[in-house]
């Protein structure tokens, strides 16, 4: 009898309930959705400089997730470095938030439309106020000298390897959360292995490998590239192959940056290709009397076409950038790679010289040149 009389109120409740679902949707009252916890997408954080100890800013992008709860007024974003990275004076100051392209105010604590930001050992917290971010937003955070007025940077890990980062995006049960890893590799020594998500490699070229249907006049090792002896009027080109191997779901990018011009102890320089950013065709220097600028230059291509300046200009045949100390694409793709396919997997990265009867003699020209490559989840 008991077992009945449950049985009974139970189908009363669920009678009740149905009842009430369609007398709202019968009066086309909104009926009761649901958010649930879920992975953000396109997380990546791109640092400055990828060597061991050094400080580097951080640009930490992310999209929440449709159907998201997103992160509600008086919510939090949290990003949790790993142990080993030195966050030093890091506070709100050196912190930038966006969301959806809008840039957010920042202050010590959270008060009405201002965000809070603050860093406690590896953790640097975000707590709105009144401010949200929703379903399908972006949100770009910016650690260090690229934050508006930011001073203090990150130092990074000690020691060469991948080092994953930590989201947690809003508060409670509803949070969304992501994973993504950084590489920390000497700036000198190109090649990295990582792990199984992530392998990128650099390897020399023999005199003759073709990029963008011209061959190098010299061979070079994955760790040095010698020019050698330079003759006027004589264009020597050299090339290095890169290779990326990752599983990462939204690709990677490479970029390549030097550490200034090509100087001798003298002080003398052979400079960047007439200070080109978009993709130039190459042209023998000027060699103006009076002006050392003209005297020699020096220059980047890649044979990824696909990679296109701010002007829309994309690599090709005889096609040149500056080399730079400011990072510029050589190589990217925008999904798994396995290692293999020009554009793809692999790119070949190619770099000429090029002086006038003018340029100062020096048998000590040098310069650093540094790769960073970053996986995008």
């Amino acid at each position: 009898m008991f077992q009945t009389e449950k049985s009974v109120g139970m189908l009363r409740t669920i009678a009740m309930v149905g009842g009430a679902a369609i007398l709202l949707w019968s009066l086309g009252l909104p009926s009761i959705r649901f958010t649930e916890a879920a992975n953000v997408t396109s997380f990546s954080d791109t640092i400055s400089d990828s060597a061991p100890s050094a400080v580097a800013d951080h640009t930490i992008k992310y999209t929440i997730p449709a159907g998201s709860a997103g992160v509600e007024a008086g919510e939090t974003i949290t990003v949790t470095f790993p142990a080993g990275f030195n966050m030093g004076s890091v506070a709100f100051g050196d912190i930038d938030l966006s969301i959806d392209g809008v840039d957010q105010t920042l202050a010590a604590s959270a008060s009405g439309a201002t965000w809070g930001a603050s860093v406690s050992g590896q953790v640097l917290t975000l707590t709105s106020g009144t401010g949200t971010a929703n379903a399908g937003q972006e949100v770009i955070i910016k650690v260090g000298t690229n934050a508006s007025g930011g001073t203090n940077q990150i130092t990074n890990h000690a020691s060469e390897g991948s080092y994953s980062i930590d989201l947690v995006s809003g508060s409670g049960s509803n949070n969304d959360t992501g994973q993504t890893v950084i590489v920390i590799l000497a700036p000198v020594e190109v090649t990295a292995s990582v792990d199984t998500i992530f392998t990128f490699s650099v390897e020399g070229t023999p005199a003759g490998t073709l990029i963008n249907s011209q061959a190098t006049t010299g061979a070079v090792s994955s760790t040095s590239i010698a020019f050698g002896r330079l003759t006027a009027g004589v264009a020597t080109t050299t090339a290095q192959l890169l290779t990326v191997n990752t599983n990462a779901t939204n690709g990677y990018v490479v970029t390549v940056q030097v550490d200034g011009d090509l100087q001798s102890s003298t002080g003398a320089t052979i400079d960047g290709f007439d200070g080109a950013t978009d993709p130039t065709p190459w042209s023998s220097p000027a060699a103006t009397l009076g002006d050392p600028t003209t005297y020699g230059h020096w220059g980047v291509t890649s044979d990824d076409t696909s990679i296109a300046s701010r002007a829309g200009a994309e690599f090709g045949d005889n096609l040149f950038i500056a080399a730079t100390t400011t990072p510029q694409e050589v190589m990217q793709f925008g999904g798994p790679v396995d290692g293999v396919g020009k554009g793809e997997g692999t790119t070949t990265v190619g770099y000429r010289v090029e002086i006038s009867a003018l340029q100062e003699a020096g048998d000590d020209y040098s310069t650093t040149l540094t790769y960073v490559a970053t996986p995008t989840f």
